[in-house]
């Protein structure tokens, strides 16, 4: 058996804080950020929440799959942000959407939490003890941003992404997943705890330069490899749908393929980056412009903090 998505949804706060806006905050410009970055705005969080945003692209992808909320037996939510621990954030989905029959739990993988999820569910369909699972990606990271730091608060949004996969015939391919630990010193954010005896502040650390040189490197060598794992060509593929964080990596990770860009969607100039939203927002903007047609085979990679960076192939089934 294998998973196939046949429904996705998303949701973003309705304001948006462009970088116009933002270089009046902190030292930048329009100019510099589109030129480093490729982003022009990003969605930030008013009244929404993590569980709200995620509940709406929920409500989405069920209605676009046409099924109840009742039919879905597992959500899983991969956030990073989430506005509570207690219960998780699935579970507070759950009854906001009313699904039920299902069972929750979330992942934090950060930006590769909706990789994460997708290829978990897909275990659980392989292993015959699910049928219906929904999968989402939210995030509020303009909480745990500091708006004074120009390397990262440039960079990130806020937003929520899902889709249903359903069990159906057939072999599922497989995905890969890697982590390394010992650099995970790259990206961080501790919380607000006390850690070794002094409090954090509870933001995003970045070093941008070591997480973008991870990126262009790991991101084309594990596309290869689950292309070879999965007896594909580059040339099978019609979409690489890669986690948007920027788009001089997403042009880079072409360019080492060898592949034409314009296989590379990229929505990071309207939303930022949203971490574990940002595939599953794609996917769902991708569907509703008909740009992705029933047969079209997509690669999904993603990236991040951990560092962890992992890639799965679909074939587009709606």
């Amino acid at each position: 058996m294998t998973g196939r998505i046949c429904g996705t949804g998303f949701c973003v706060p309705e304001h948006v804080m462009d970088n116009e806006e933002l270089s009046r905050m902190v030292e930048t410009s329009d100019e510099w950020i589109r030129e480093r970055t490729g982003i022009e705005k990003r969605h930030i969080i008013t009244d929404e929440t993590t569980v709200s945003m995620a509940a709406k692209a929920a409500e989405q992808a069920l209605e676009d799959a046409g099924i109840s909320a009742e039919q879905v037996e597992l959500i899983l939510t991969a956030t990073i942000s989430s506005n509570v621990i207690l219960p998780c954030a699935a579970c507070e989905v759950q009854k906001e959407i009313g699904a039920a029959n299902a069972a929750c739990f979330d992942i934090n993988a950060a930006c590769c939490g909706f990789l994460t999820a997708y290829q978990t569910a897909q275990a659980y369909i392989a292993a015959g003890i699910y049928q219906t699972i929904l999968i989402i990606g939210s995030e509020s990271l303009s909480k745990l941003t500091d708006w004074t730091d120009r390397g990262t608060c440039i960079l990130f949004g806020d937003g929520a992404g899902a889709a249903v996969l359903k069990a159906g015939e057939g072999e599922s391919f497989r995905s890969i997943l890697h982590s390394d630990g010992s650099r995970g010193e790259a990206l961080t954010c501790s919380g607000r705890h006390w850690k070794s005896g002094e409090e954090d502040t509870g933001f995003m650390k970045m070093d941008g330069r070591e997480v973008f040189q991870f990126a262009v490197k790991q991101v084309p060598e594990v596309i290869r490899e689950v292309l070879e794992l999965n007896h594909c060509k580059l040339e099978e593929i019609d979409y690489f749908v890669v986690h948007q964080a920027n788009r001089r990596i997403i042009e880079s990770v072409a360019k080492r393929l060898r592949t034409d860009v314009r296989k590379f969607p990229m929505n990071l100039q309207e939303y930022g980056n949203t971490s574990s939203a940002s595939i599953p927002i794609l996917l769902a903007e991708l569907r509703r412009n008909g740009v992705l047609k029933k047969g079209h085979r997509i690669l999904m990679a993603g990236f991040g903090a951990g560092l962890s960076w992992g890639a799965g192939i679909a074939d587009w089934g709606i």
